[in-house]
């Protein structure tokens, strides 16, 4: 009798494979408990358990240092694991890289129930679980981490543009500068329709290494177009920005701690990402079908910097040189049911399908993190290579079958398996 296994951390995964096994039998590991932090400033790394949150970490580093991050995520609710393990990206990726890009040594039990570090398990699968999904391979239990610096004093801006507002031009010429702009800058842009008013907003968040000052000296030369001034821009620590991003900014830092801080919802995401600038004509074409749409947002999160110097086979996670940016698309709802779930989904399919002429092919991306099922599954327990190849070539380019070997390498059974885990190569 099969049983299967699902490995949860903190339990936010949008299409649920951490807690939910369509199998008769299953066991779910709940890591949730396993959350203790050992922040060094000597050495400047942090070592972390998969079961603490992105904002326990957040705070255990302030708690020791006021210029020190780590380049993690701004849903600061979720789990370390899945996290790190699917190569998580925040608002200092153009700067430092992502997530997986500053792991320096991690733990993980195998199938054997050996306990490994790095040295141990080898380089193969050390790159493995810096990317690659943690769940194919085995249960992960903390990862170490190599700290960054931050300047004492960072400035955000949130500022919006309606369509009345020249909100196309403004969004069309962000595509040319987003991932050239300074590497100590990232401006998140987000396109929302809002059905009460009929319009499309853009809103354009940033964070950026420095003062207001030098923060408008470097708009002003690379993104005029935007009109930022000295009141749209506001100081504060690295980790008072966090809270800005979580728009709790008025909350206290130990607001960080709360596990709960979100509520929760139905949620279905979708990811995409783009290397040739949209022509204007596509963004209008695209502003016309938000408004027919309604209900989803897109975000798009700039690359550049240090994000193309990496090469793409360094860690699992593959899309660097040559993204522009990567496009998330996301829709929520509180209502219950099926028909309601099947309306809201659909959604982001329609959107999905209208944009595949502006984004990558050959094959379209996708990121691992943004867990979306529409792009292709596999048996649970039996994953052929032929049906893992349509997704893991999606989210991993040429490192799938990399990924493959190492699965092969440490888990030839498949014991640790789900609808989108890489599957082992067999005889």
């Amino acid at each position: 009798m099969g049983i299967n296994l699902r490995i949860r951390s903190g339990g936010h995964d949008f299409e649920g494979l951490s807690y939910v096994s369509y199998t008769r039998y299953f066991v779910l590991l709940d890591m949730s408990n396993l959350r203790s932090i050992d922040v060094n400033i000597t050495e400047e790394t942090a070592t972390v358990q998969v079961g603490a949150t992105i904002g326990e970490l957040y705070y255990r580093i302030w708690e020791k240092s006021k210029v020190h991050a780590f380049p993690a995520g701004v849903c600061t609710t979720v789990g370390i694991g899945g996290h790190i393990s699917g190569a998580g990206y925040g608002v200092l990726m153009r700067k430092y890289g992502l997530t997986v890009d500053n792991v320096v040594d991690a733990m993980i039990v195998d199938v054997n129930g050996r306990v490994l570090d790095r040295k141990s398990m080898g380089e193969d699968l050390f790159w493995a679980i810096r990317g690659g999904g943690g769940a194919s391979f085995g249960v992960i239990l903390s990862y170490k981490l190599r700290l960054v610096r931050v300047p004492a004093t960072v400035t955000v801006f949130r500022v919006s543009k309606s369509t009345e507002e020249n909100a196309i031009d403004i969004v069309n010429r962000w595509q040319y500068v987003a991932d050239k702009i300074d590497r100590d800058l990232f401006i998140r842009l987000q396109i929302n329709s809002y059905s009460a008013k009929k319009t499309i907003q853009a809103s354009f968040t940033a964070f950026f290494l420095g003062n207001s000052d030098r923060l408008l000296s470097v708009m002003n030369k690379g993104f005029p177009e935007l009109g930022i001034q000295k009141h749209d821009c506001k100081e504060m620590s690295w980790i008072e920005s966090e809270l800005f991003w979580g728009s709790t900014n008025k909350a206290p830092v130990e607001v960080l701690l709360d596990r709960d801080l979100f509520t929760s919802q139905y949620a279905k995401r979708k990811s995409d990402y783009l290397q040739i600038p949209i022509p204007k004509n596509g963004i209008e074409s695209l502003w016309r079908k938000l408004t027919e749409l309604q209900v989803v947002g897109l975000a798009f999160n700039p690359y550049g910097g240090r994000m193309s110097e990496i090469p793409d086979w360094e860690t699992p996670f593959p899309h660097r040189a040559g993204n522009i940016f990567k496009i998330h698309y996301s829709v929520n709802w509180h209502e219950e049911g099926s028909e309601v779930a099947d309306y809201y989904i659909n959604q982001t399919r329609i959107l999905y399908d209208f944009m595949t002429p502006f984004v990558s092919k050959d094959p379209r991306g996708a990121y691992i993190n943004y867990r979306d099922l529409d792009i292709g599954t596999s048996t649970v327990g039996n994953n052929s290579y032929s049906e893992g190849k349509v997704y893991g070539e999606k989210y991993f380019k040429s490192n799938f079958d990399r990924l493959v070997k190492v699965k092969t390498m440490v888990d030839p059974g498949n014991f640790f398996t789900n609808e989108q885990s890489i599957p082992p190569l067999v005889a």
